[in-house]
């Protein structure tokens, strides 16, 4: 008894979440369907997509511990990217204050989007956060890919989305 009193309280470990973010960013139909450039930029652009909507669900869930835990994941993934990519340590901390200050960006847009029962203001929220094949692209395609994938988010269970069980 006197050692579940004293024991540390464990960081939930979210690496399998972490991992089903990537997955679902790297899922071939958001390029191949839903126009989003399949380059180093247009990658990102969908991790970070896929996050925001996760940070979303953790911020109408009130779990801030969570949401820290997952960015640091995200911050530790693509410092290693950066790293790997040939940036040199006196360039990573700038660029990763610009991933971040992106990430930021795209929560709030993806959550204001998200807001509005029509797809018009996460159309345009997908259009000016997301790197696309055609230019010209209004972002109507993304959006409801995004607005199917915020469906699964929140129709899972918390426990569930920790252990990074998203149905799609």
């Amino acid at each position: 008894m006197l050692s579940r009193l004293f024991k540390r309280q464990r960081a939930t470990d979210l690496t399998d979440l972490w991992h089903r973010i990537v997955a679902i960013a790297r899922e071939p139909h958001w390029y191949a369907a839903d126009g989003v450039a399949d380059t180093v930029e247009g990658r990102f652009d969908m991790i970070s997509a896929v996050m925001a909507l996760v940070m979303i669900r953790f911020e109408d869930e009130g779990a801030a511990h969570h949401a820290a835990r997952l960015t640091e994941l995200f911050i530790d993934d693509m410092d290693g990217q950066l790293r790997e990519a040939g940036v040199g340590d006196l360039v990573v901390g700038k660029r990763m204050g610009k991933l971040m200050a992106a990430l930021g960006g795209r929560i709030g847009a993806y959550r204001e989007g998200l807001a509005h029962a029509d797809d018009d203001a996460l159309a345009q929220a997908a259009r000016r956060n997301t790197t696309m094949i055609d230019p010209d692209d209004d972002g109507t395609r993304m959006a409801a890919g995004l607005r199917r994938l915020m469906a699964d988010i929140r129709a899972v269970e918390m426990e569930d989305l920790l252990k990074g069980n998203i149905a799609r």
